[in-house]
């Protein structure tokens, strides 16, 4: 993975002291900049003589801004969003850059962001999608090797739209979580489709939501894994990847115990506050799913880390910072966390192994993998009702372009001796 911090940690960071409309126009800016940023580049670069590659990144990256102010963000009139750019430009690297960065976007104002502009859809679909579907070329490629193009162009159309808010309730059906939800002035939908979740209506504040009832928010991907798993009431689940602790919660509601652990102390004092927040009893230890501090369990979950192409609409910086490196990087993680976690399986008990990743090396190649090495278990069936969601051989698969969630894969492994 690229070094730095991910996007929503940095937001996380730089806009805790912004008043309400600046938080909110600083994450409409980086966010769609990340987003958009295959696009702008191109759209850029035709403004650009000699190319991008001899701009100082700086220069690129306040272009970048300004470029995505100008074409997406109509509340930021023209004039404004180059004058500030071109201050910026001067700022960092003086007056030529300042004249360089006024030339290019006003030329890129006047060009607009038409798709005629770009590689053509139907005679290059490998560069339309590089290009206005503003994806890495060697992701497109991979994708354009599994699937017909147009599939690919809906995961890249769904990849880059706004994502959505979605709420789980926890003790209350769907139909009365909406109830609840709508006296204390949320608006919602139920979802249905398979899920018990509620899409909340844009522009909602997710505190007001949490505050109206227990719940989390959760996309219906991720509580899907959950439902998927069907772990019996009563059983001691060891949840071994937890943060930020949305499975976690799920599946405590009918565990006798619950254990969650992640390695990293500042992921799990994200589940440490929902926890607090929902009341429910949950054990929690920070600790390596590779060395797992507990001796057993009757089903163990390993929401494994991955390389998350899944969910590129919900975190686009992902898309850029992921390479064939990070991929080989998780697939070996993810082996050595199966290996751990298999241990801990009592005999009869439950492995429920789950990425949010599309890549069949993290997926089912992974687990097929797994169980040539572990005869002692075997894919089983889930006793969840989900036919939508489940490929003929019963693992879990979500696909966004499909769909319209986040990505999921899952396998429900049983230790059968």
């Amino acid at each position: 993975m690229g070094r730095g911090l991910r996007l929503d940690v940095a937001m996380d960071r730089a806009a805790r002291k912004l008043s309400h409309r600046d938080r909110a126009f600083l994450y409409e800016l980086t966010y769609g900049v990340s987003r958009l940023r295959g696009r702008l580049d191109y759209l850029i670069g035709r403004r650009v003589h000699g190319g991008l590659g001899r701009l100082d990144p700086r220069i690129l990256e306040v272009l970048r801004l300004g470029a995505y102010q100008i074409l997406y963000m109509d509340g930021v009139p023209r004039y404004a969003a180059v004058s500030q750019s071109v201050t910026q430009a001067r700022d960092i690297s003086g007056k030529g850059a300042a004249g360089l960065v006024n030339a290019v976007l006003r030329g890129v104002a006047d060009d607009g962001v038409a798709p005629r502009l770009f590689p053509s859809r139907t005679d290059d679909p490998a560069a339309f999608l590089e290009t206005w579907g503003s994806h890495p070329r060697w992701l497109v490629d991979r994708w354009l090797e599994r699937w017909p193009a147009e599939e690919v162009c809906e995961l890249v159309k769904e990849n880059n739209r706004h994502p959505h808010l979605f709420l789980v309730p926890l003790e209350h059906s769907p139909e009365e979580a909406l109830r609840i939800l709508g006296e204390a002035g949320v608006g919602a939908r139920i979802v249905g489709r398979g899920t018990e979740c509620l899409h909340l209506r844009a522009g909602t504040n997710p505190t007001m939501a949490l505050q109206a009832l227990p719940s989390l928010i959760q996309d219906p991907a991720a509580h899907l894994v959950t439902k998927y798993a069907d772990l019996p009431a009563g059983t001691k689940v060891a949840d071994l990847c937890s943060a930020p602790g949305g499975k976690t919660l799920a599946l405590a509601g009918k565990a006798s115990y619950t254990l969650a652990a992640d390695r990293s102390d500042v992921r799990m004092r994200k589940v440490r506050e929902n926890v607090r927040r929902t009341g429910l009893k949950v054990g929690m230890v920070v600790a390596d799913a590779r060395r797992p501090p507990l001796a057993d369990a009757d089903a163990v979950l390993l929401d494994v880390p991955c390389t998350g192409t899944g969910t590129l609409g919900r975190h686009p910086d992902g898309r850029w910072r992921l390479d064939t490196e990070a991929m080989e990087e998780m697939t070996r993680l993810q082996k050595e966390i199966l290996e751990a976690g298999a241990r801990l399986v009592v005999p009869g008990g439950v492995l429920v192994y789950a990425t949010c990743s599309l890549e069949p090396e993290e997926n089912r190649d992974q687990v097929d993998a797994f169980l040539a090495r572990h005869p002692e278990f075997a894919l089983e069936p889930t006793g969840a009702v989900l036919p939508d969601y489940m490929d003929a051989d019963g693992y879990l698969e979500i696909l966004p372009q499909s769909h319209g969630f986040d990505g999921a894969f899952a396998a429900r492994l049983r230790r059968v001796s």
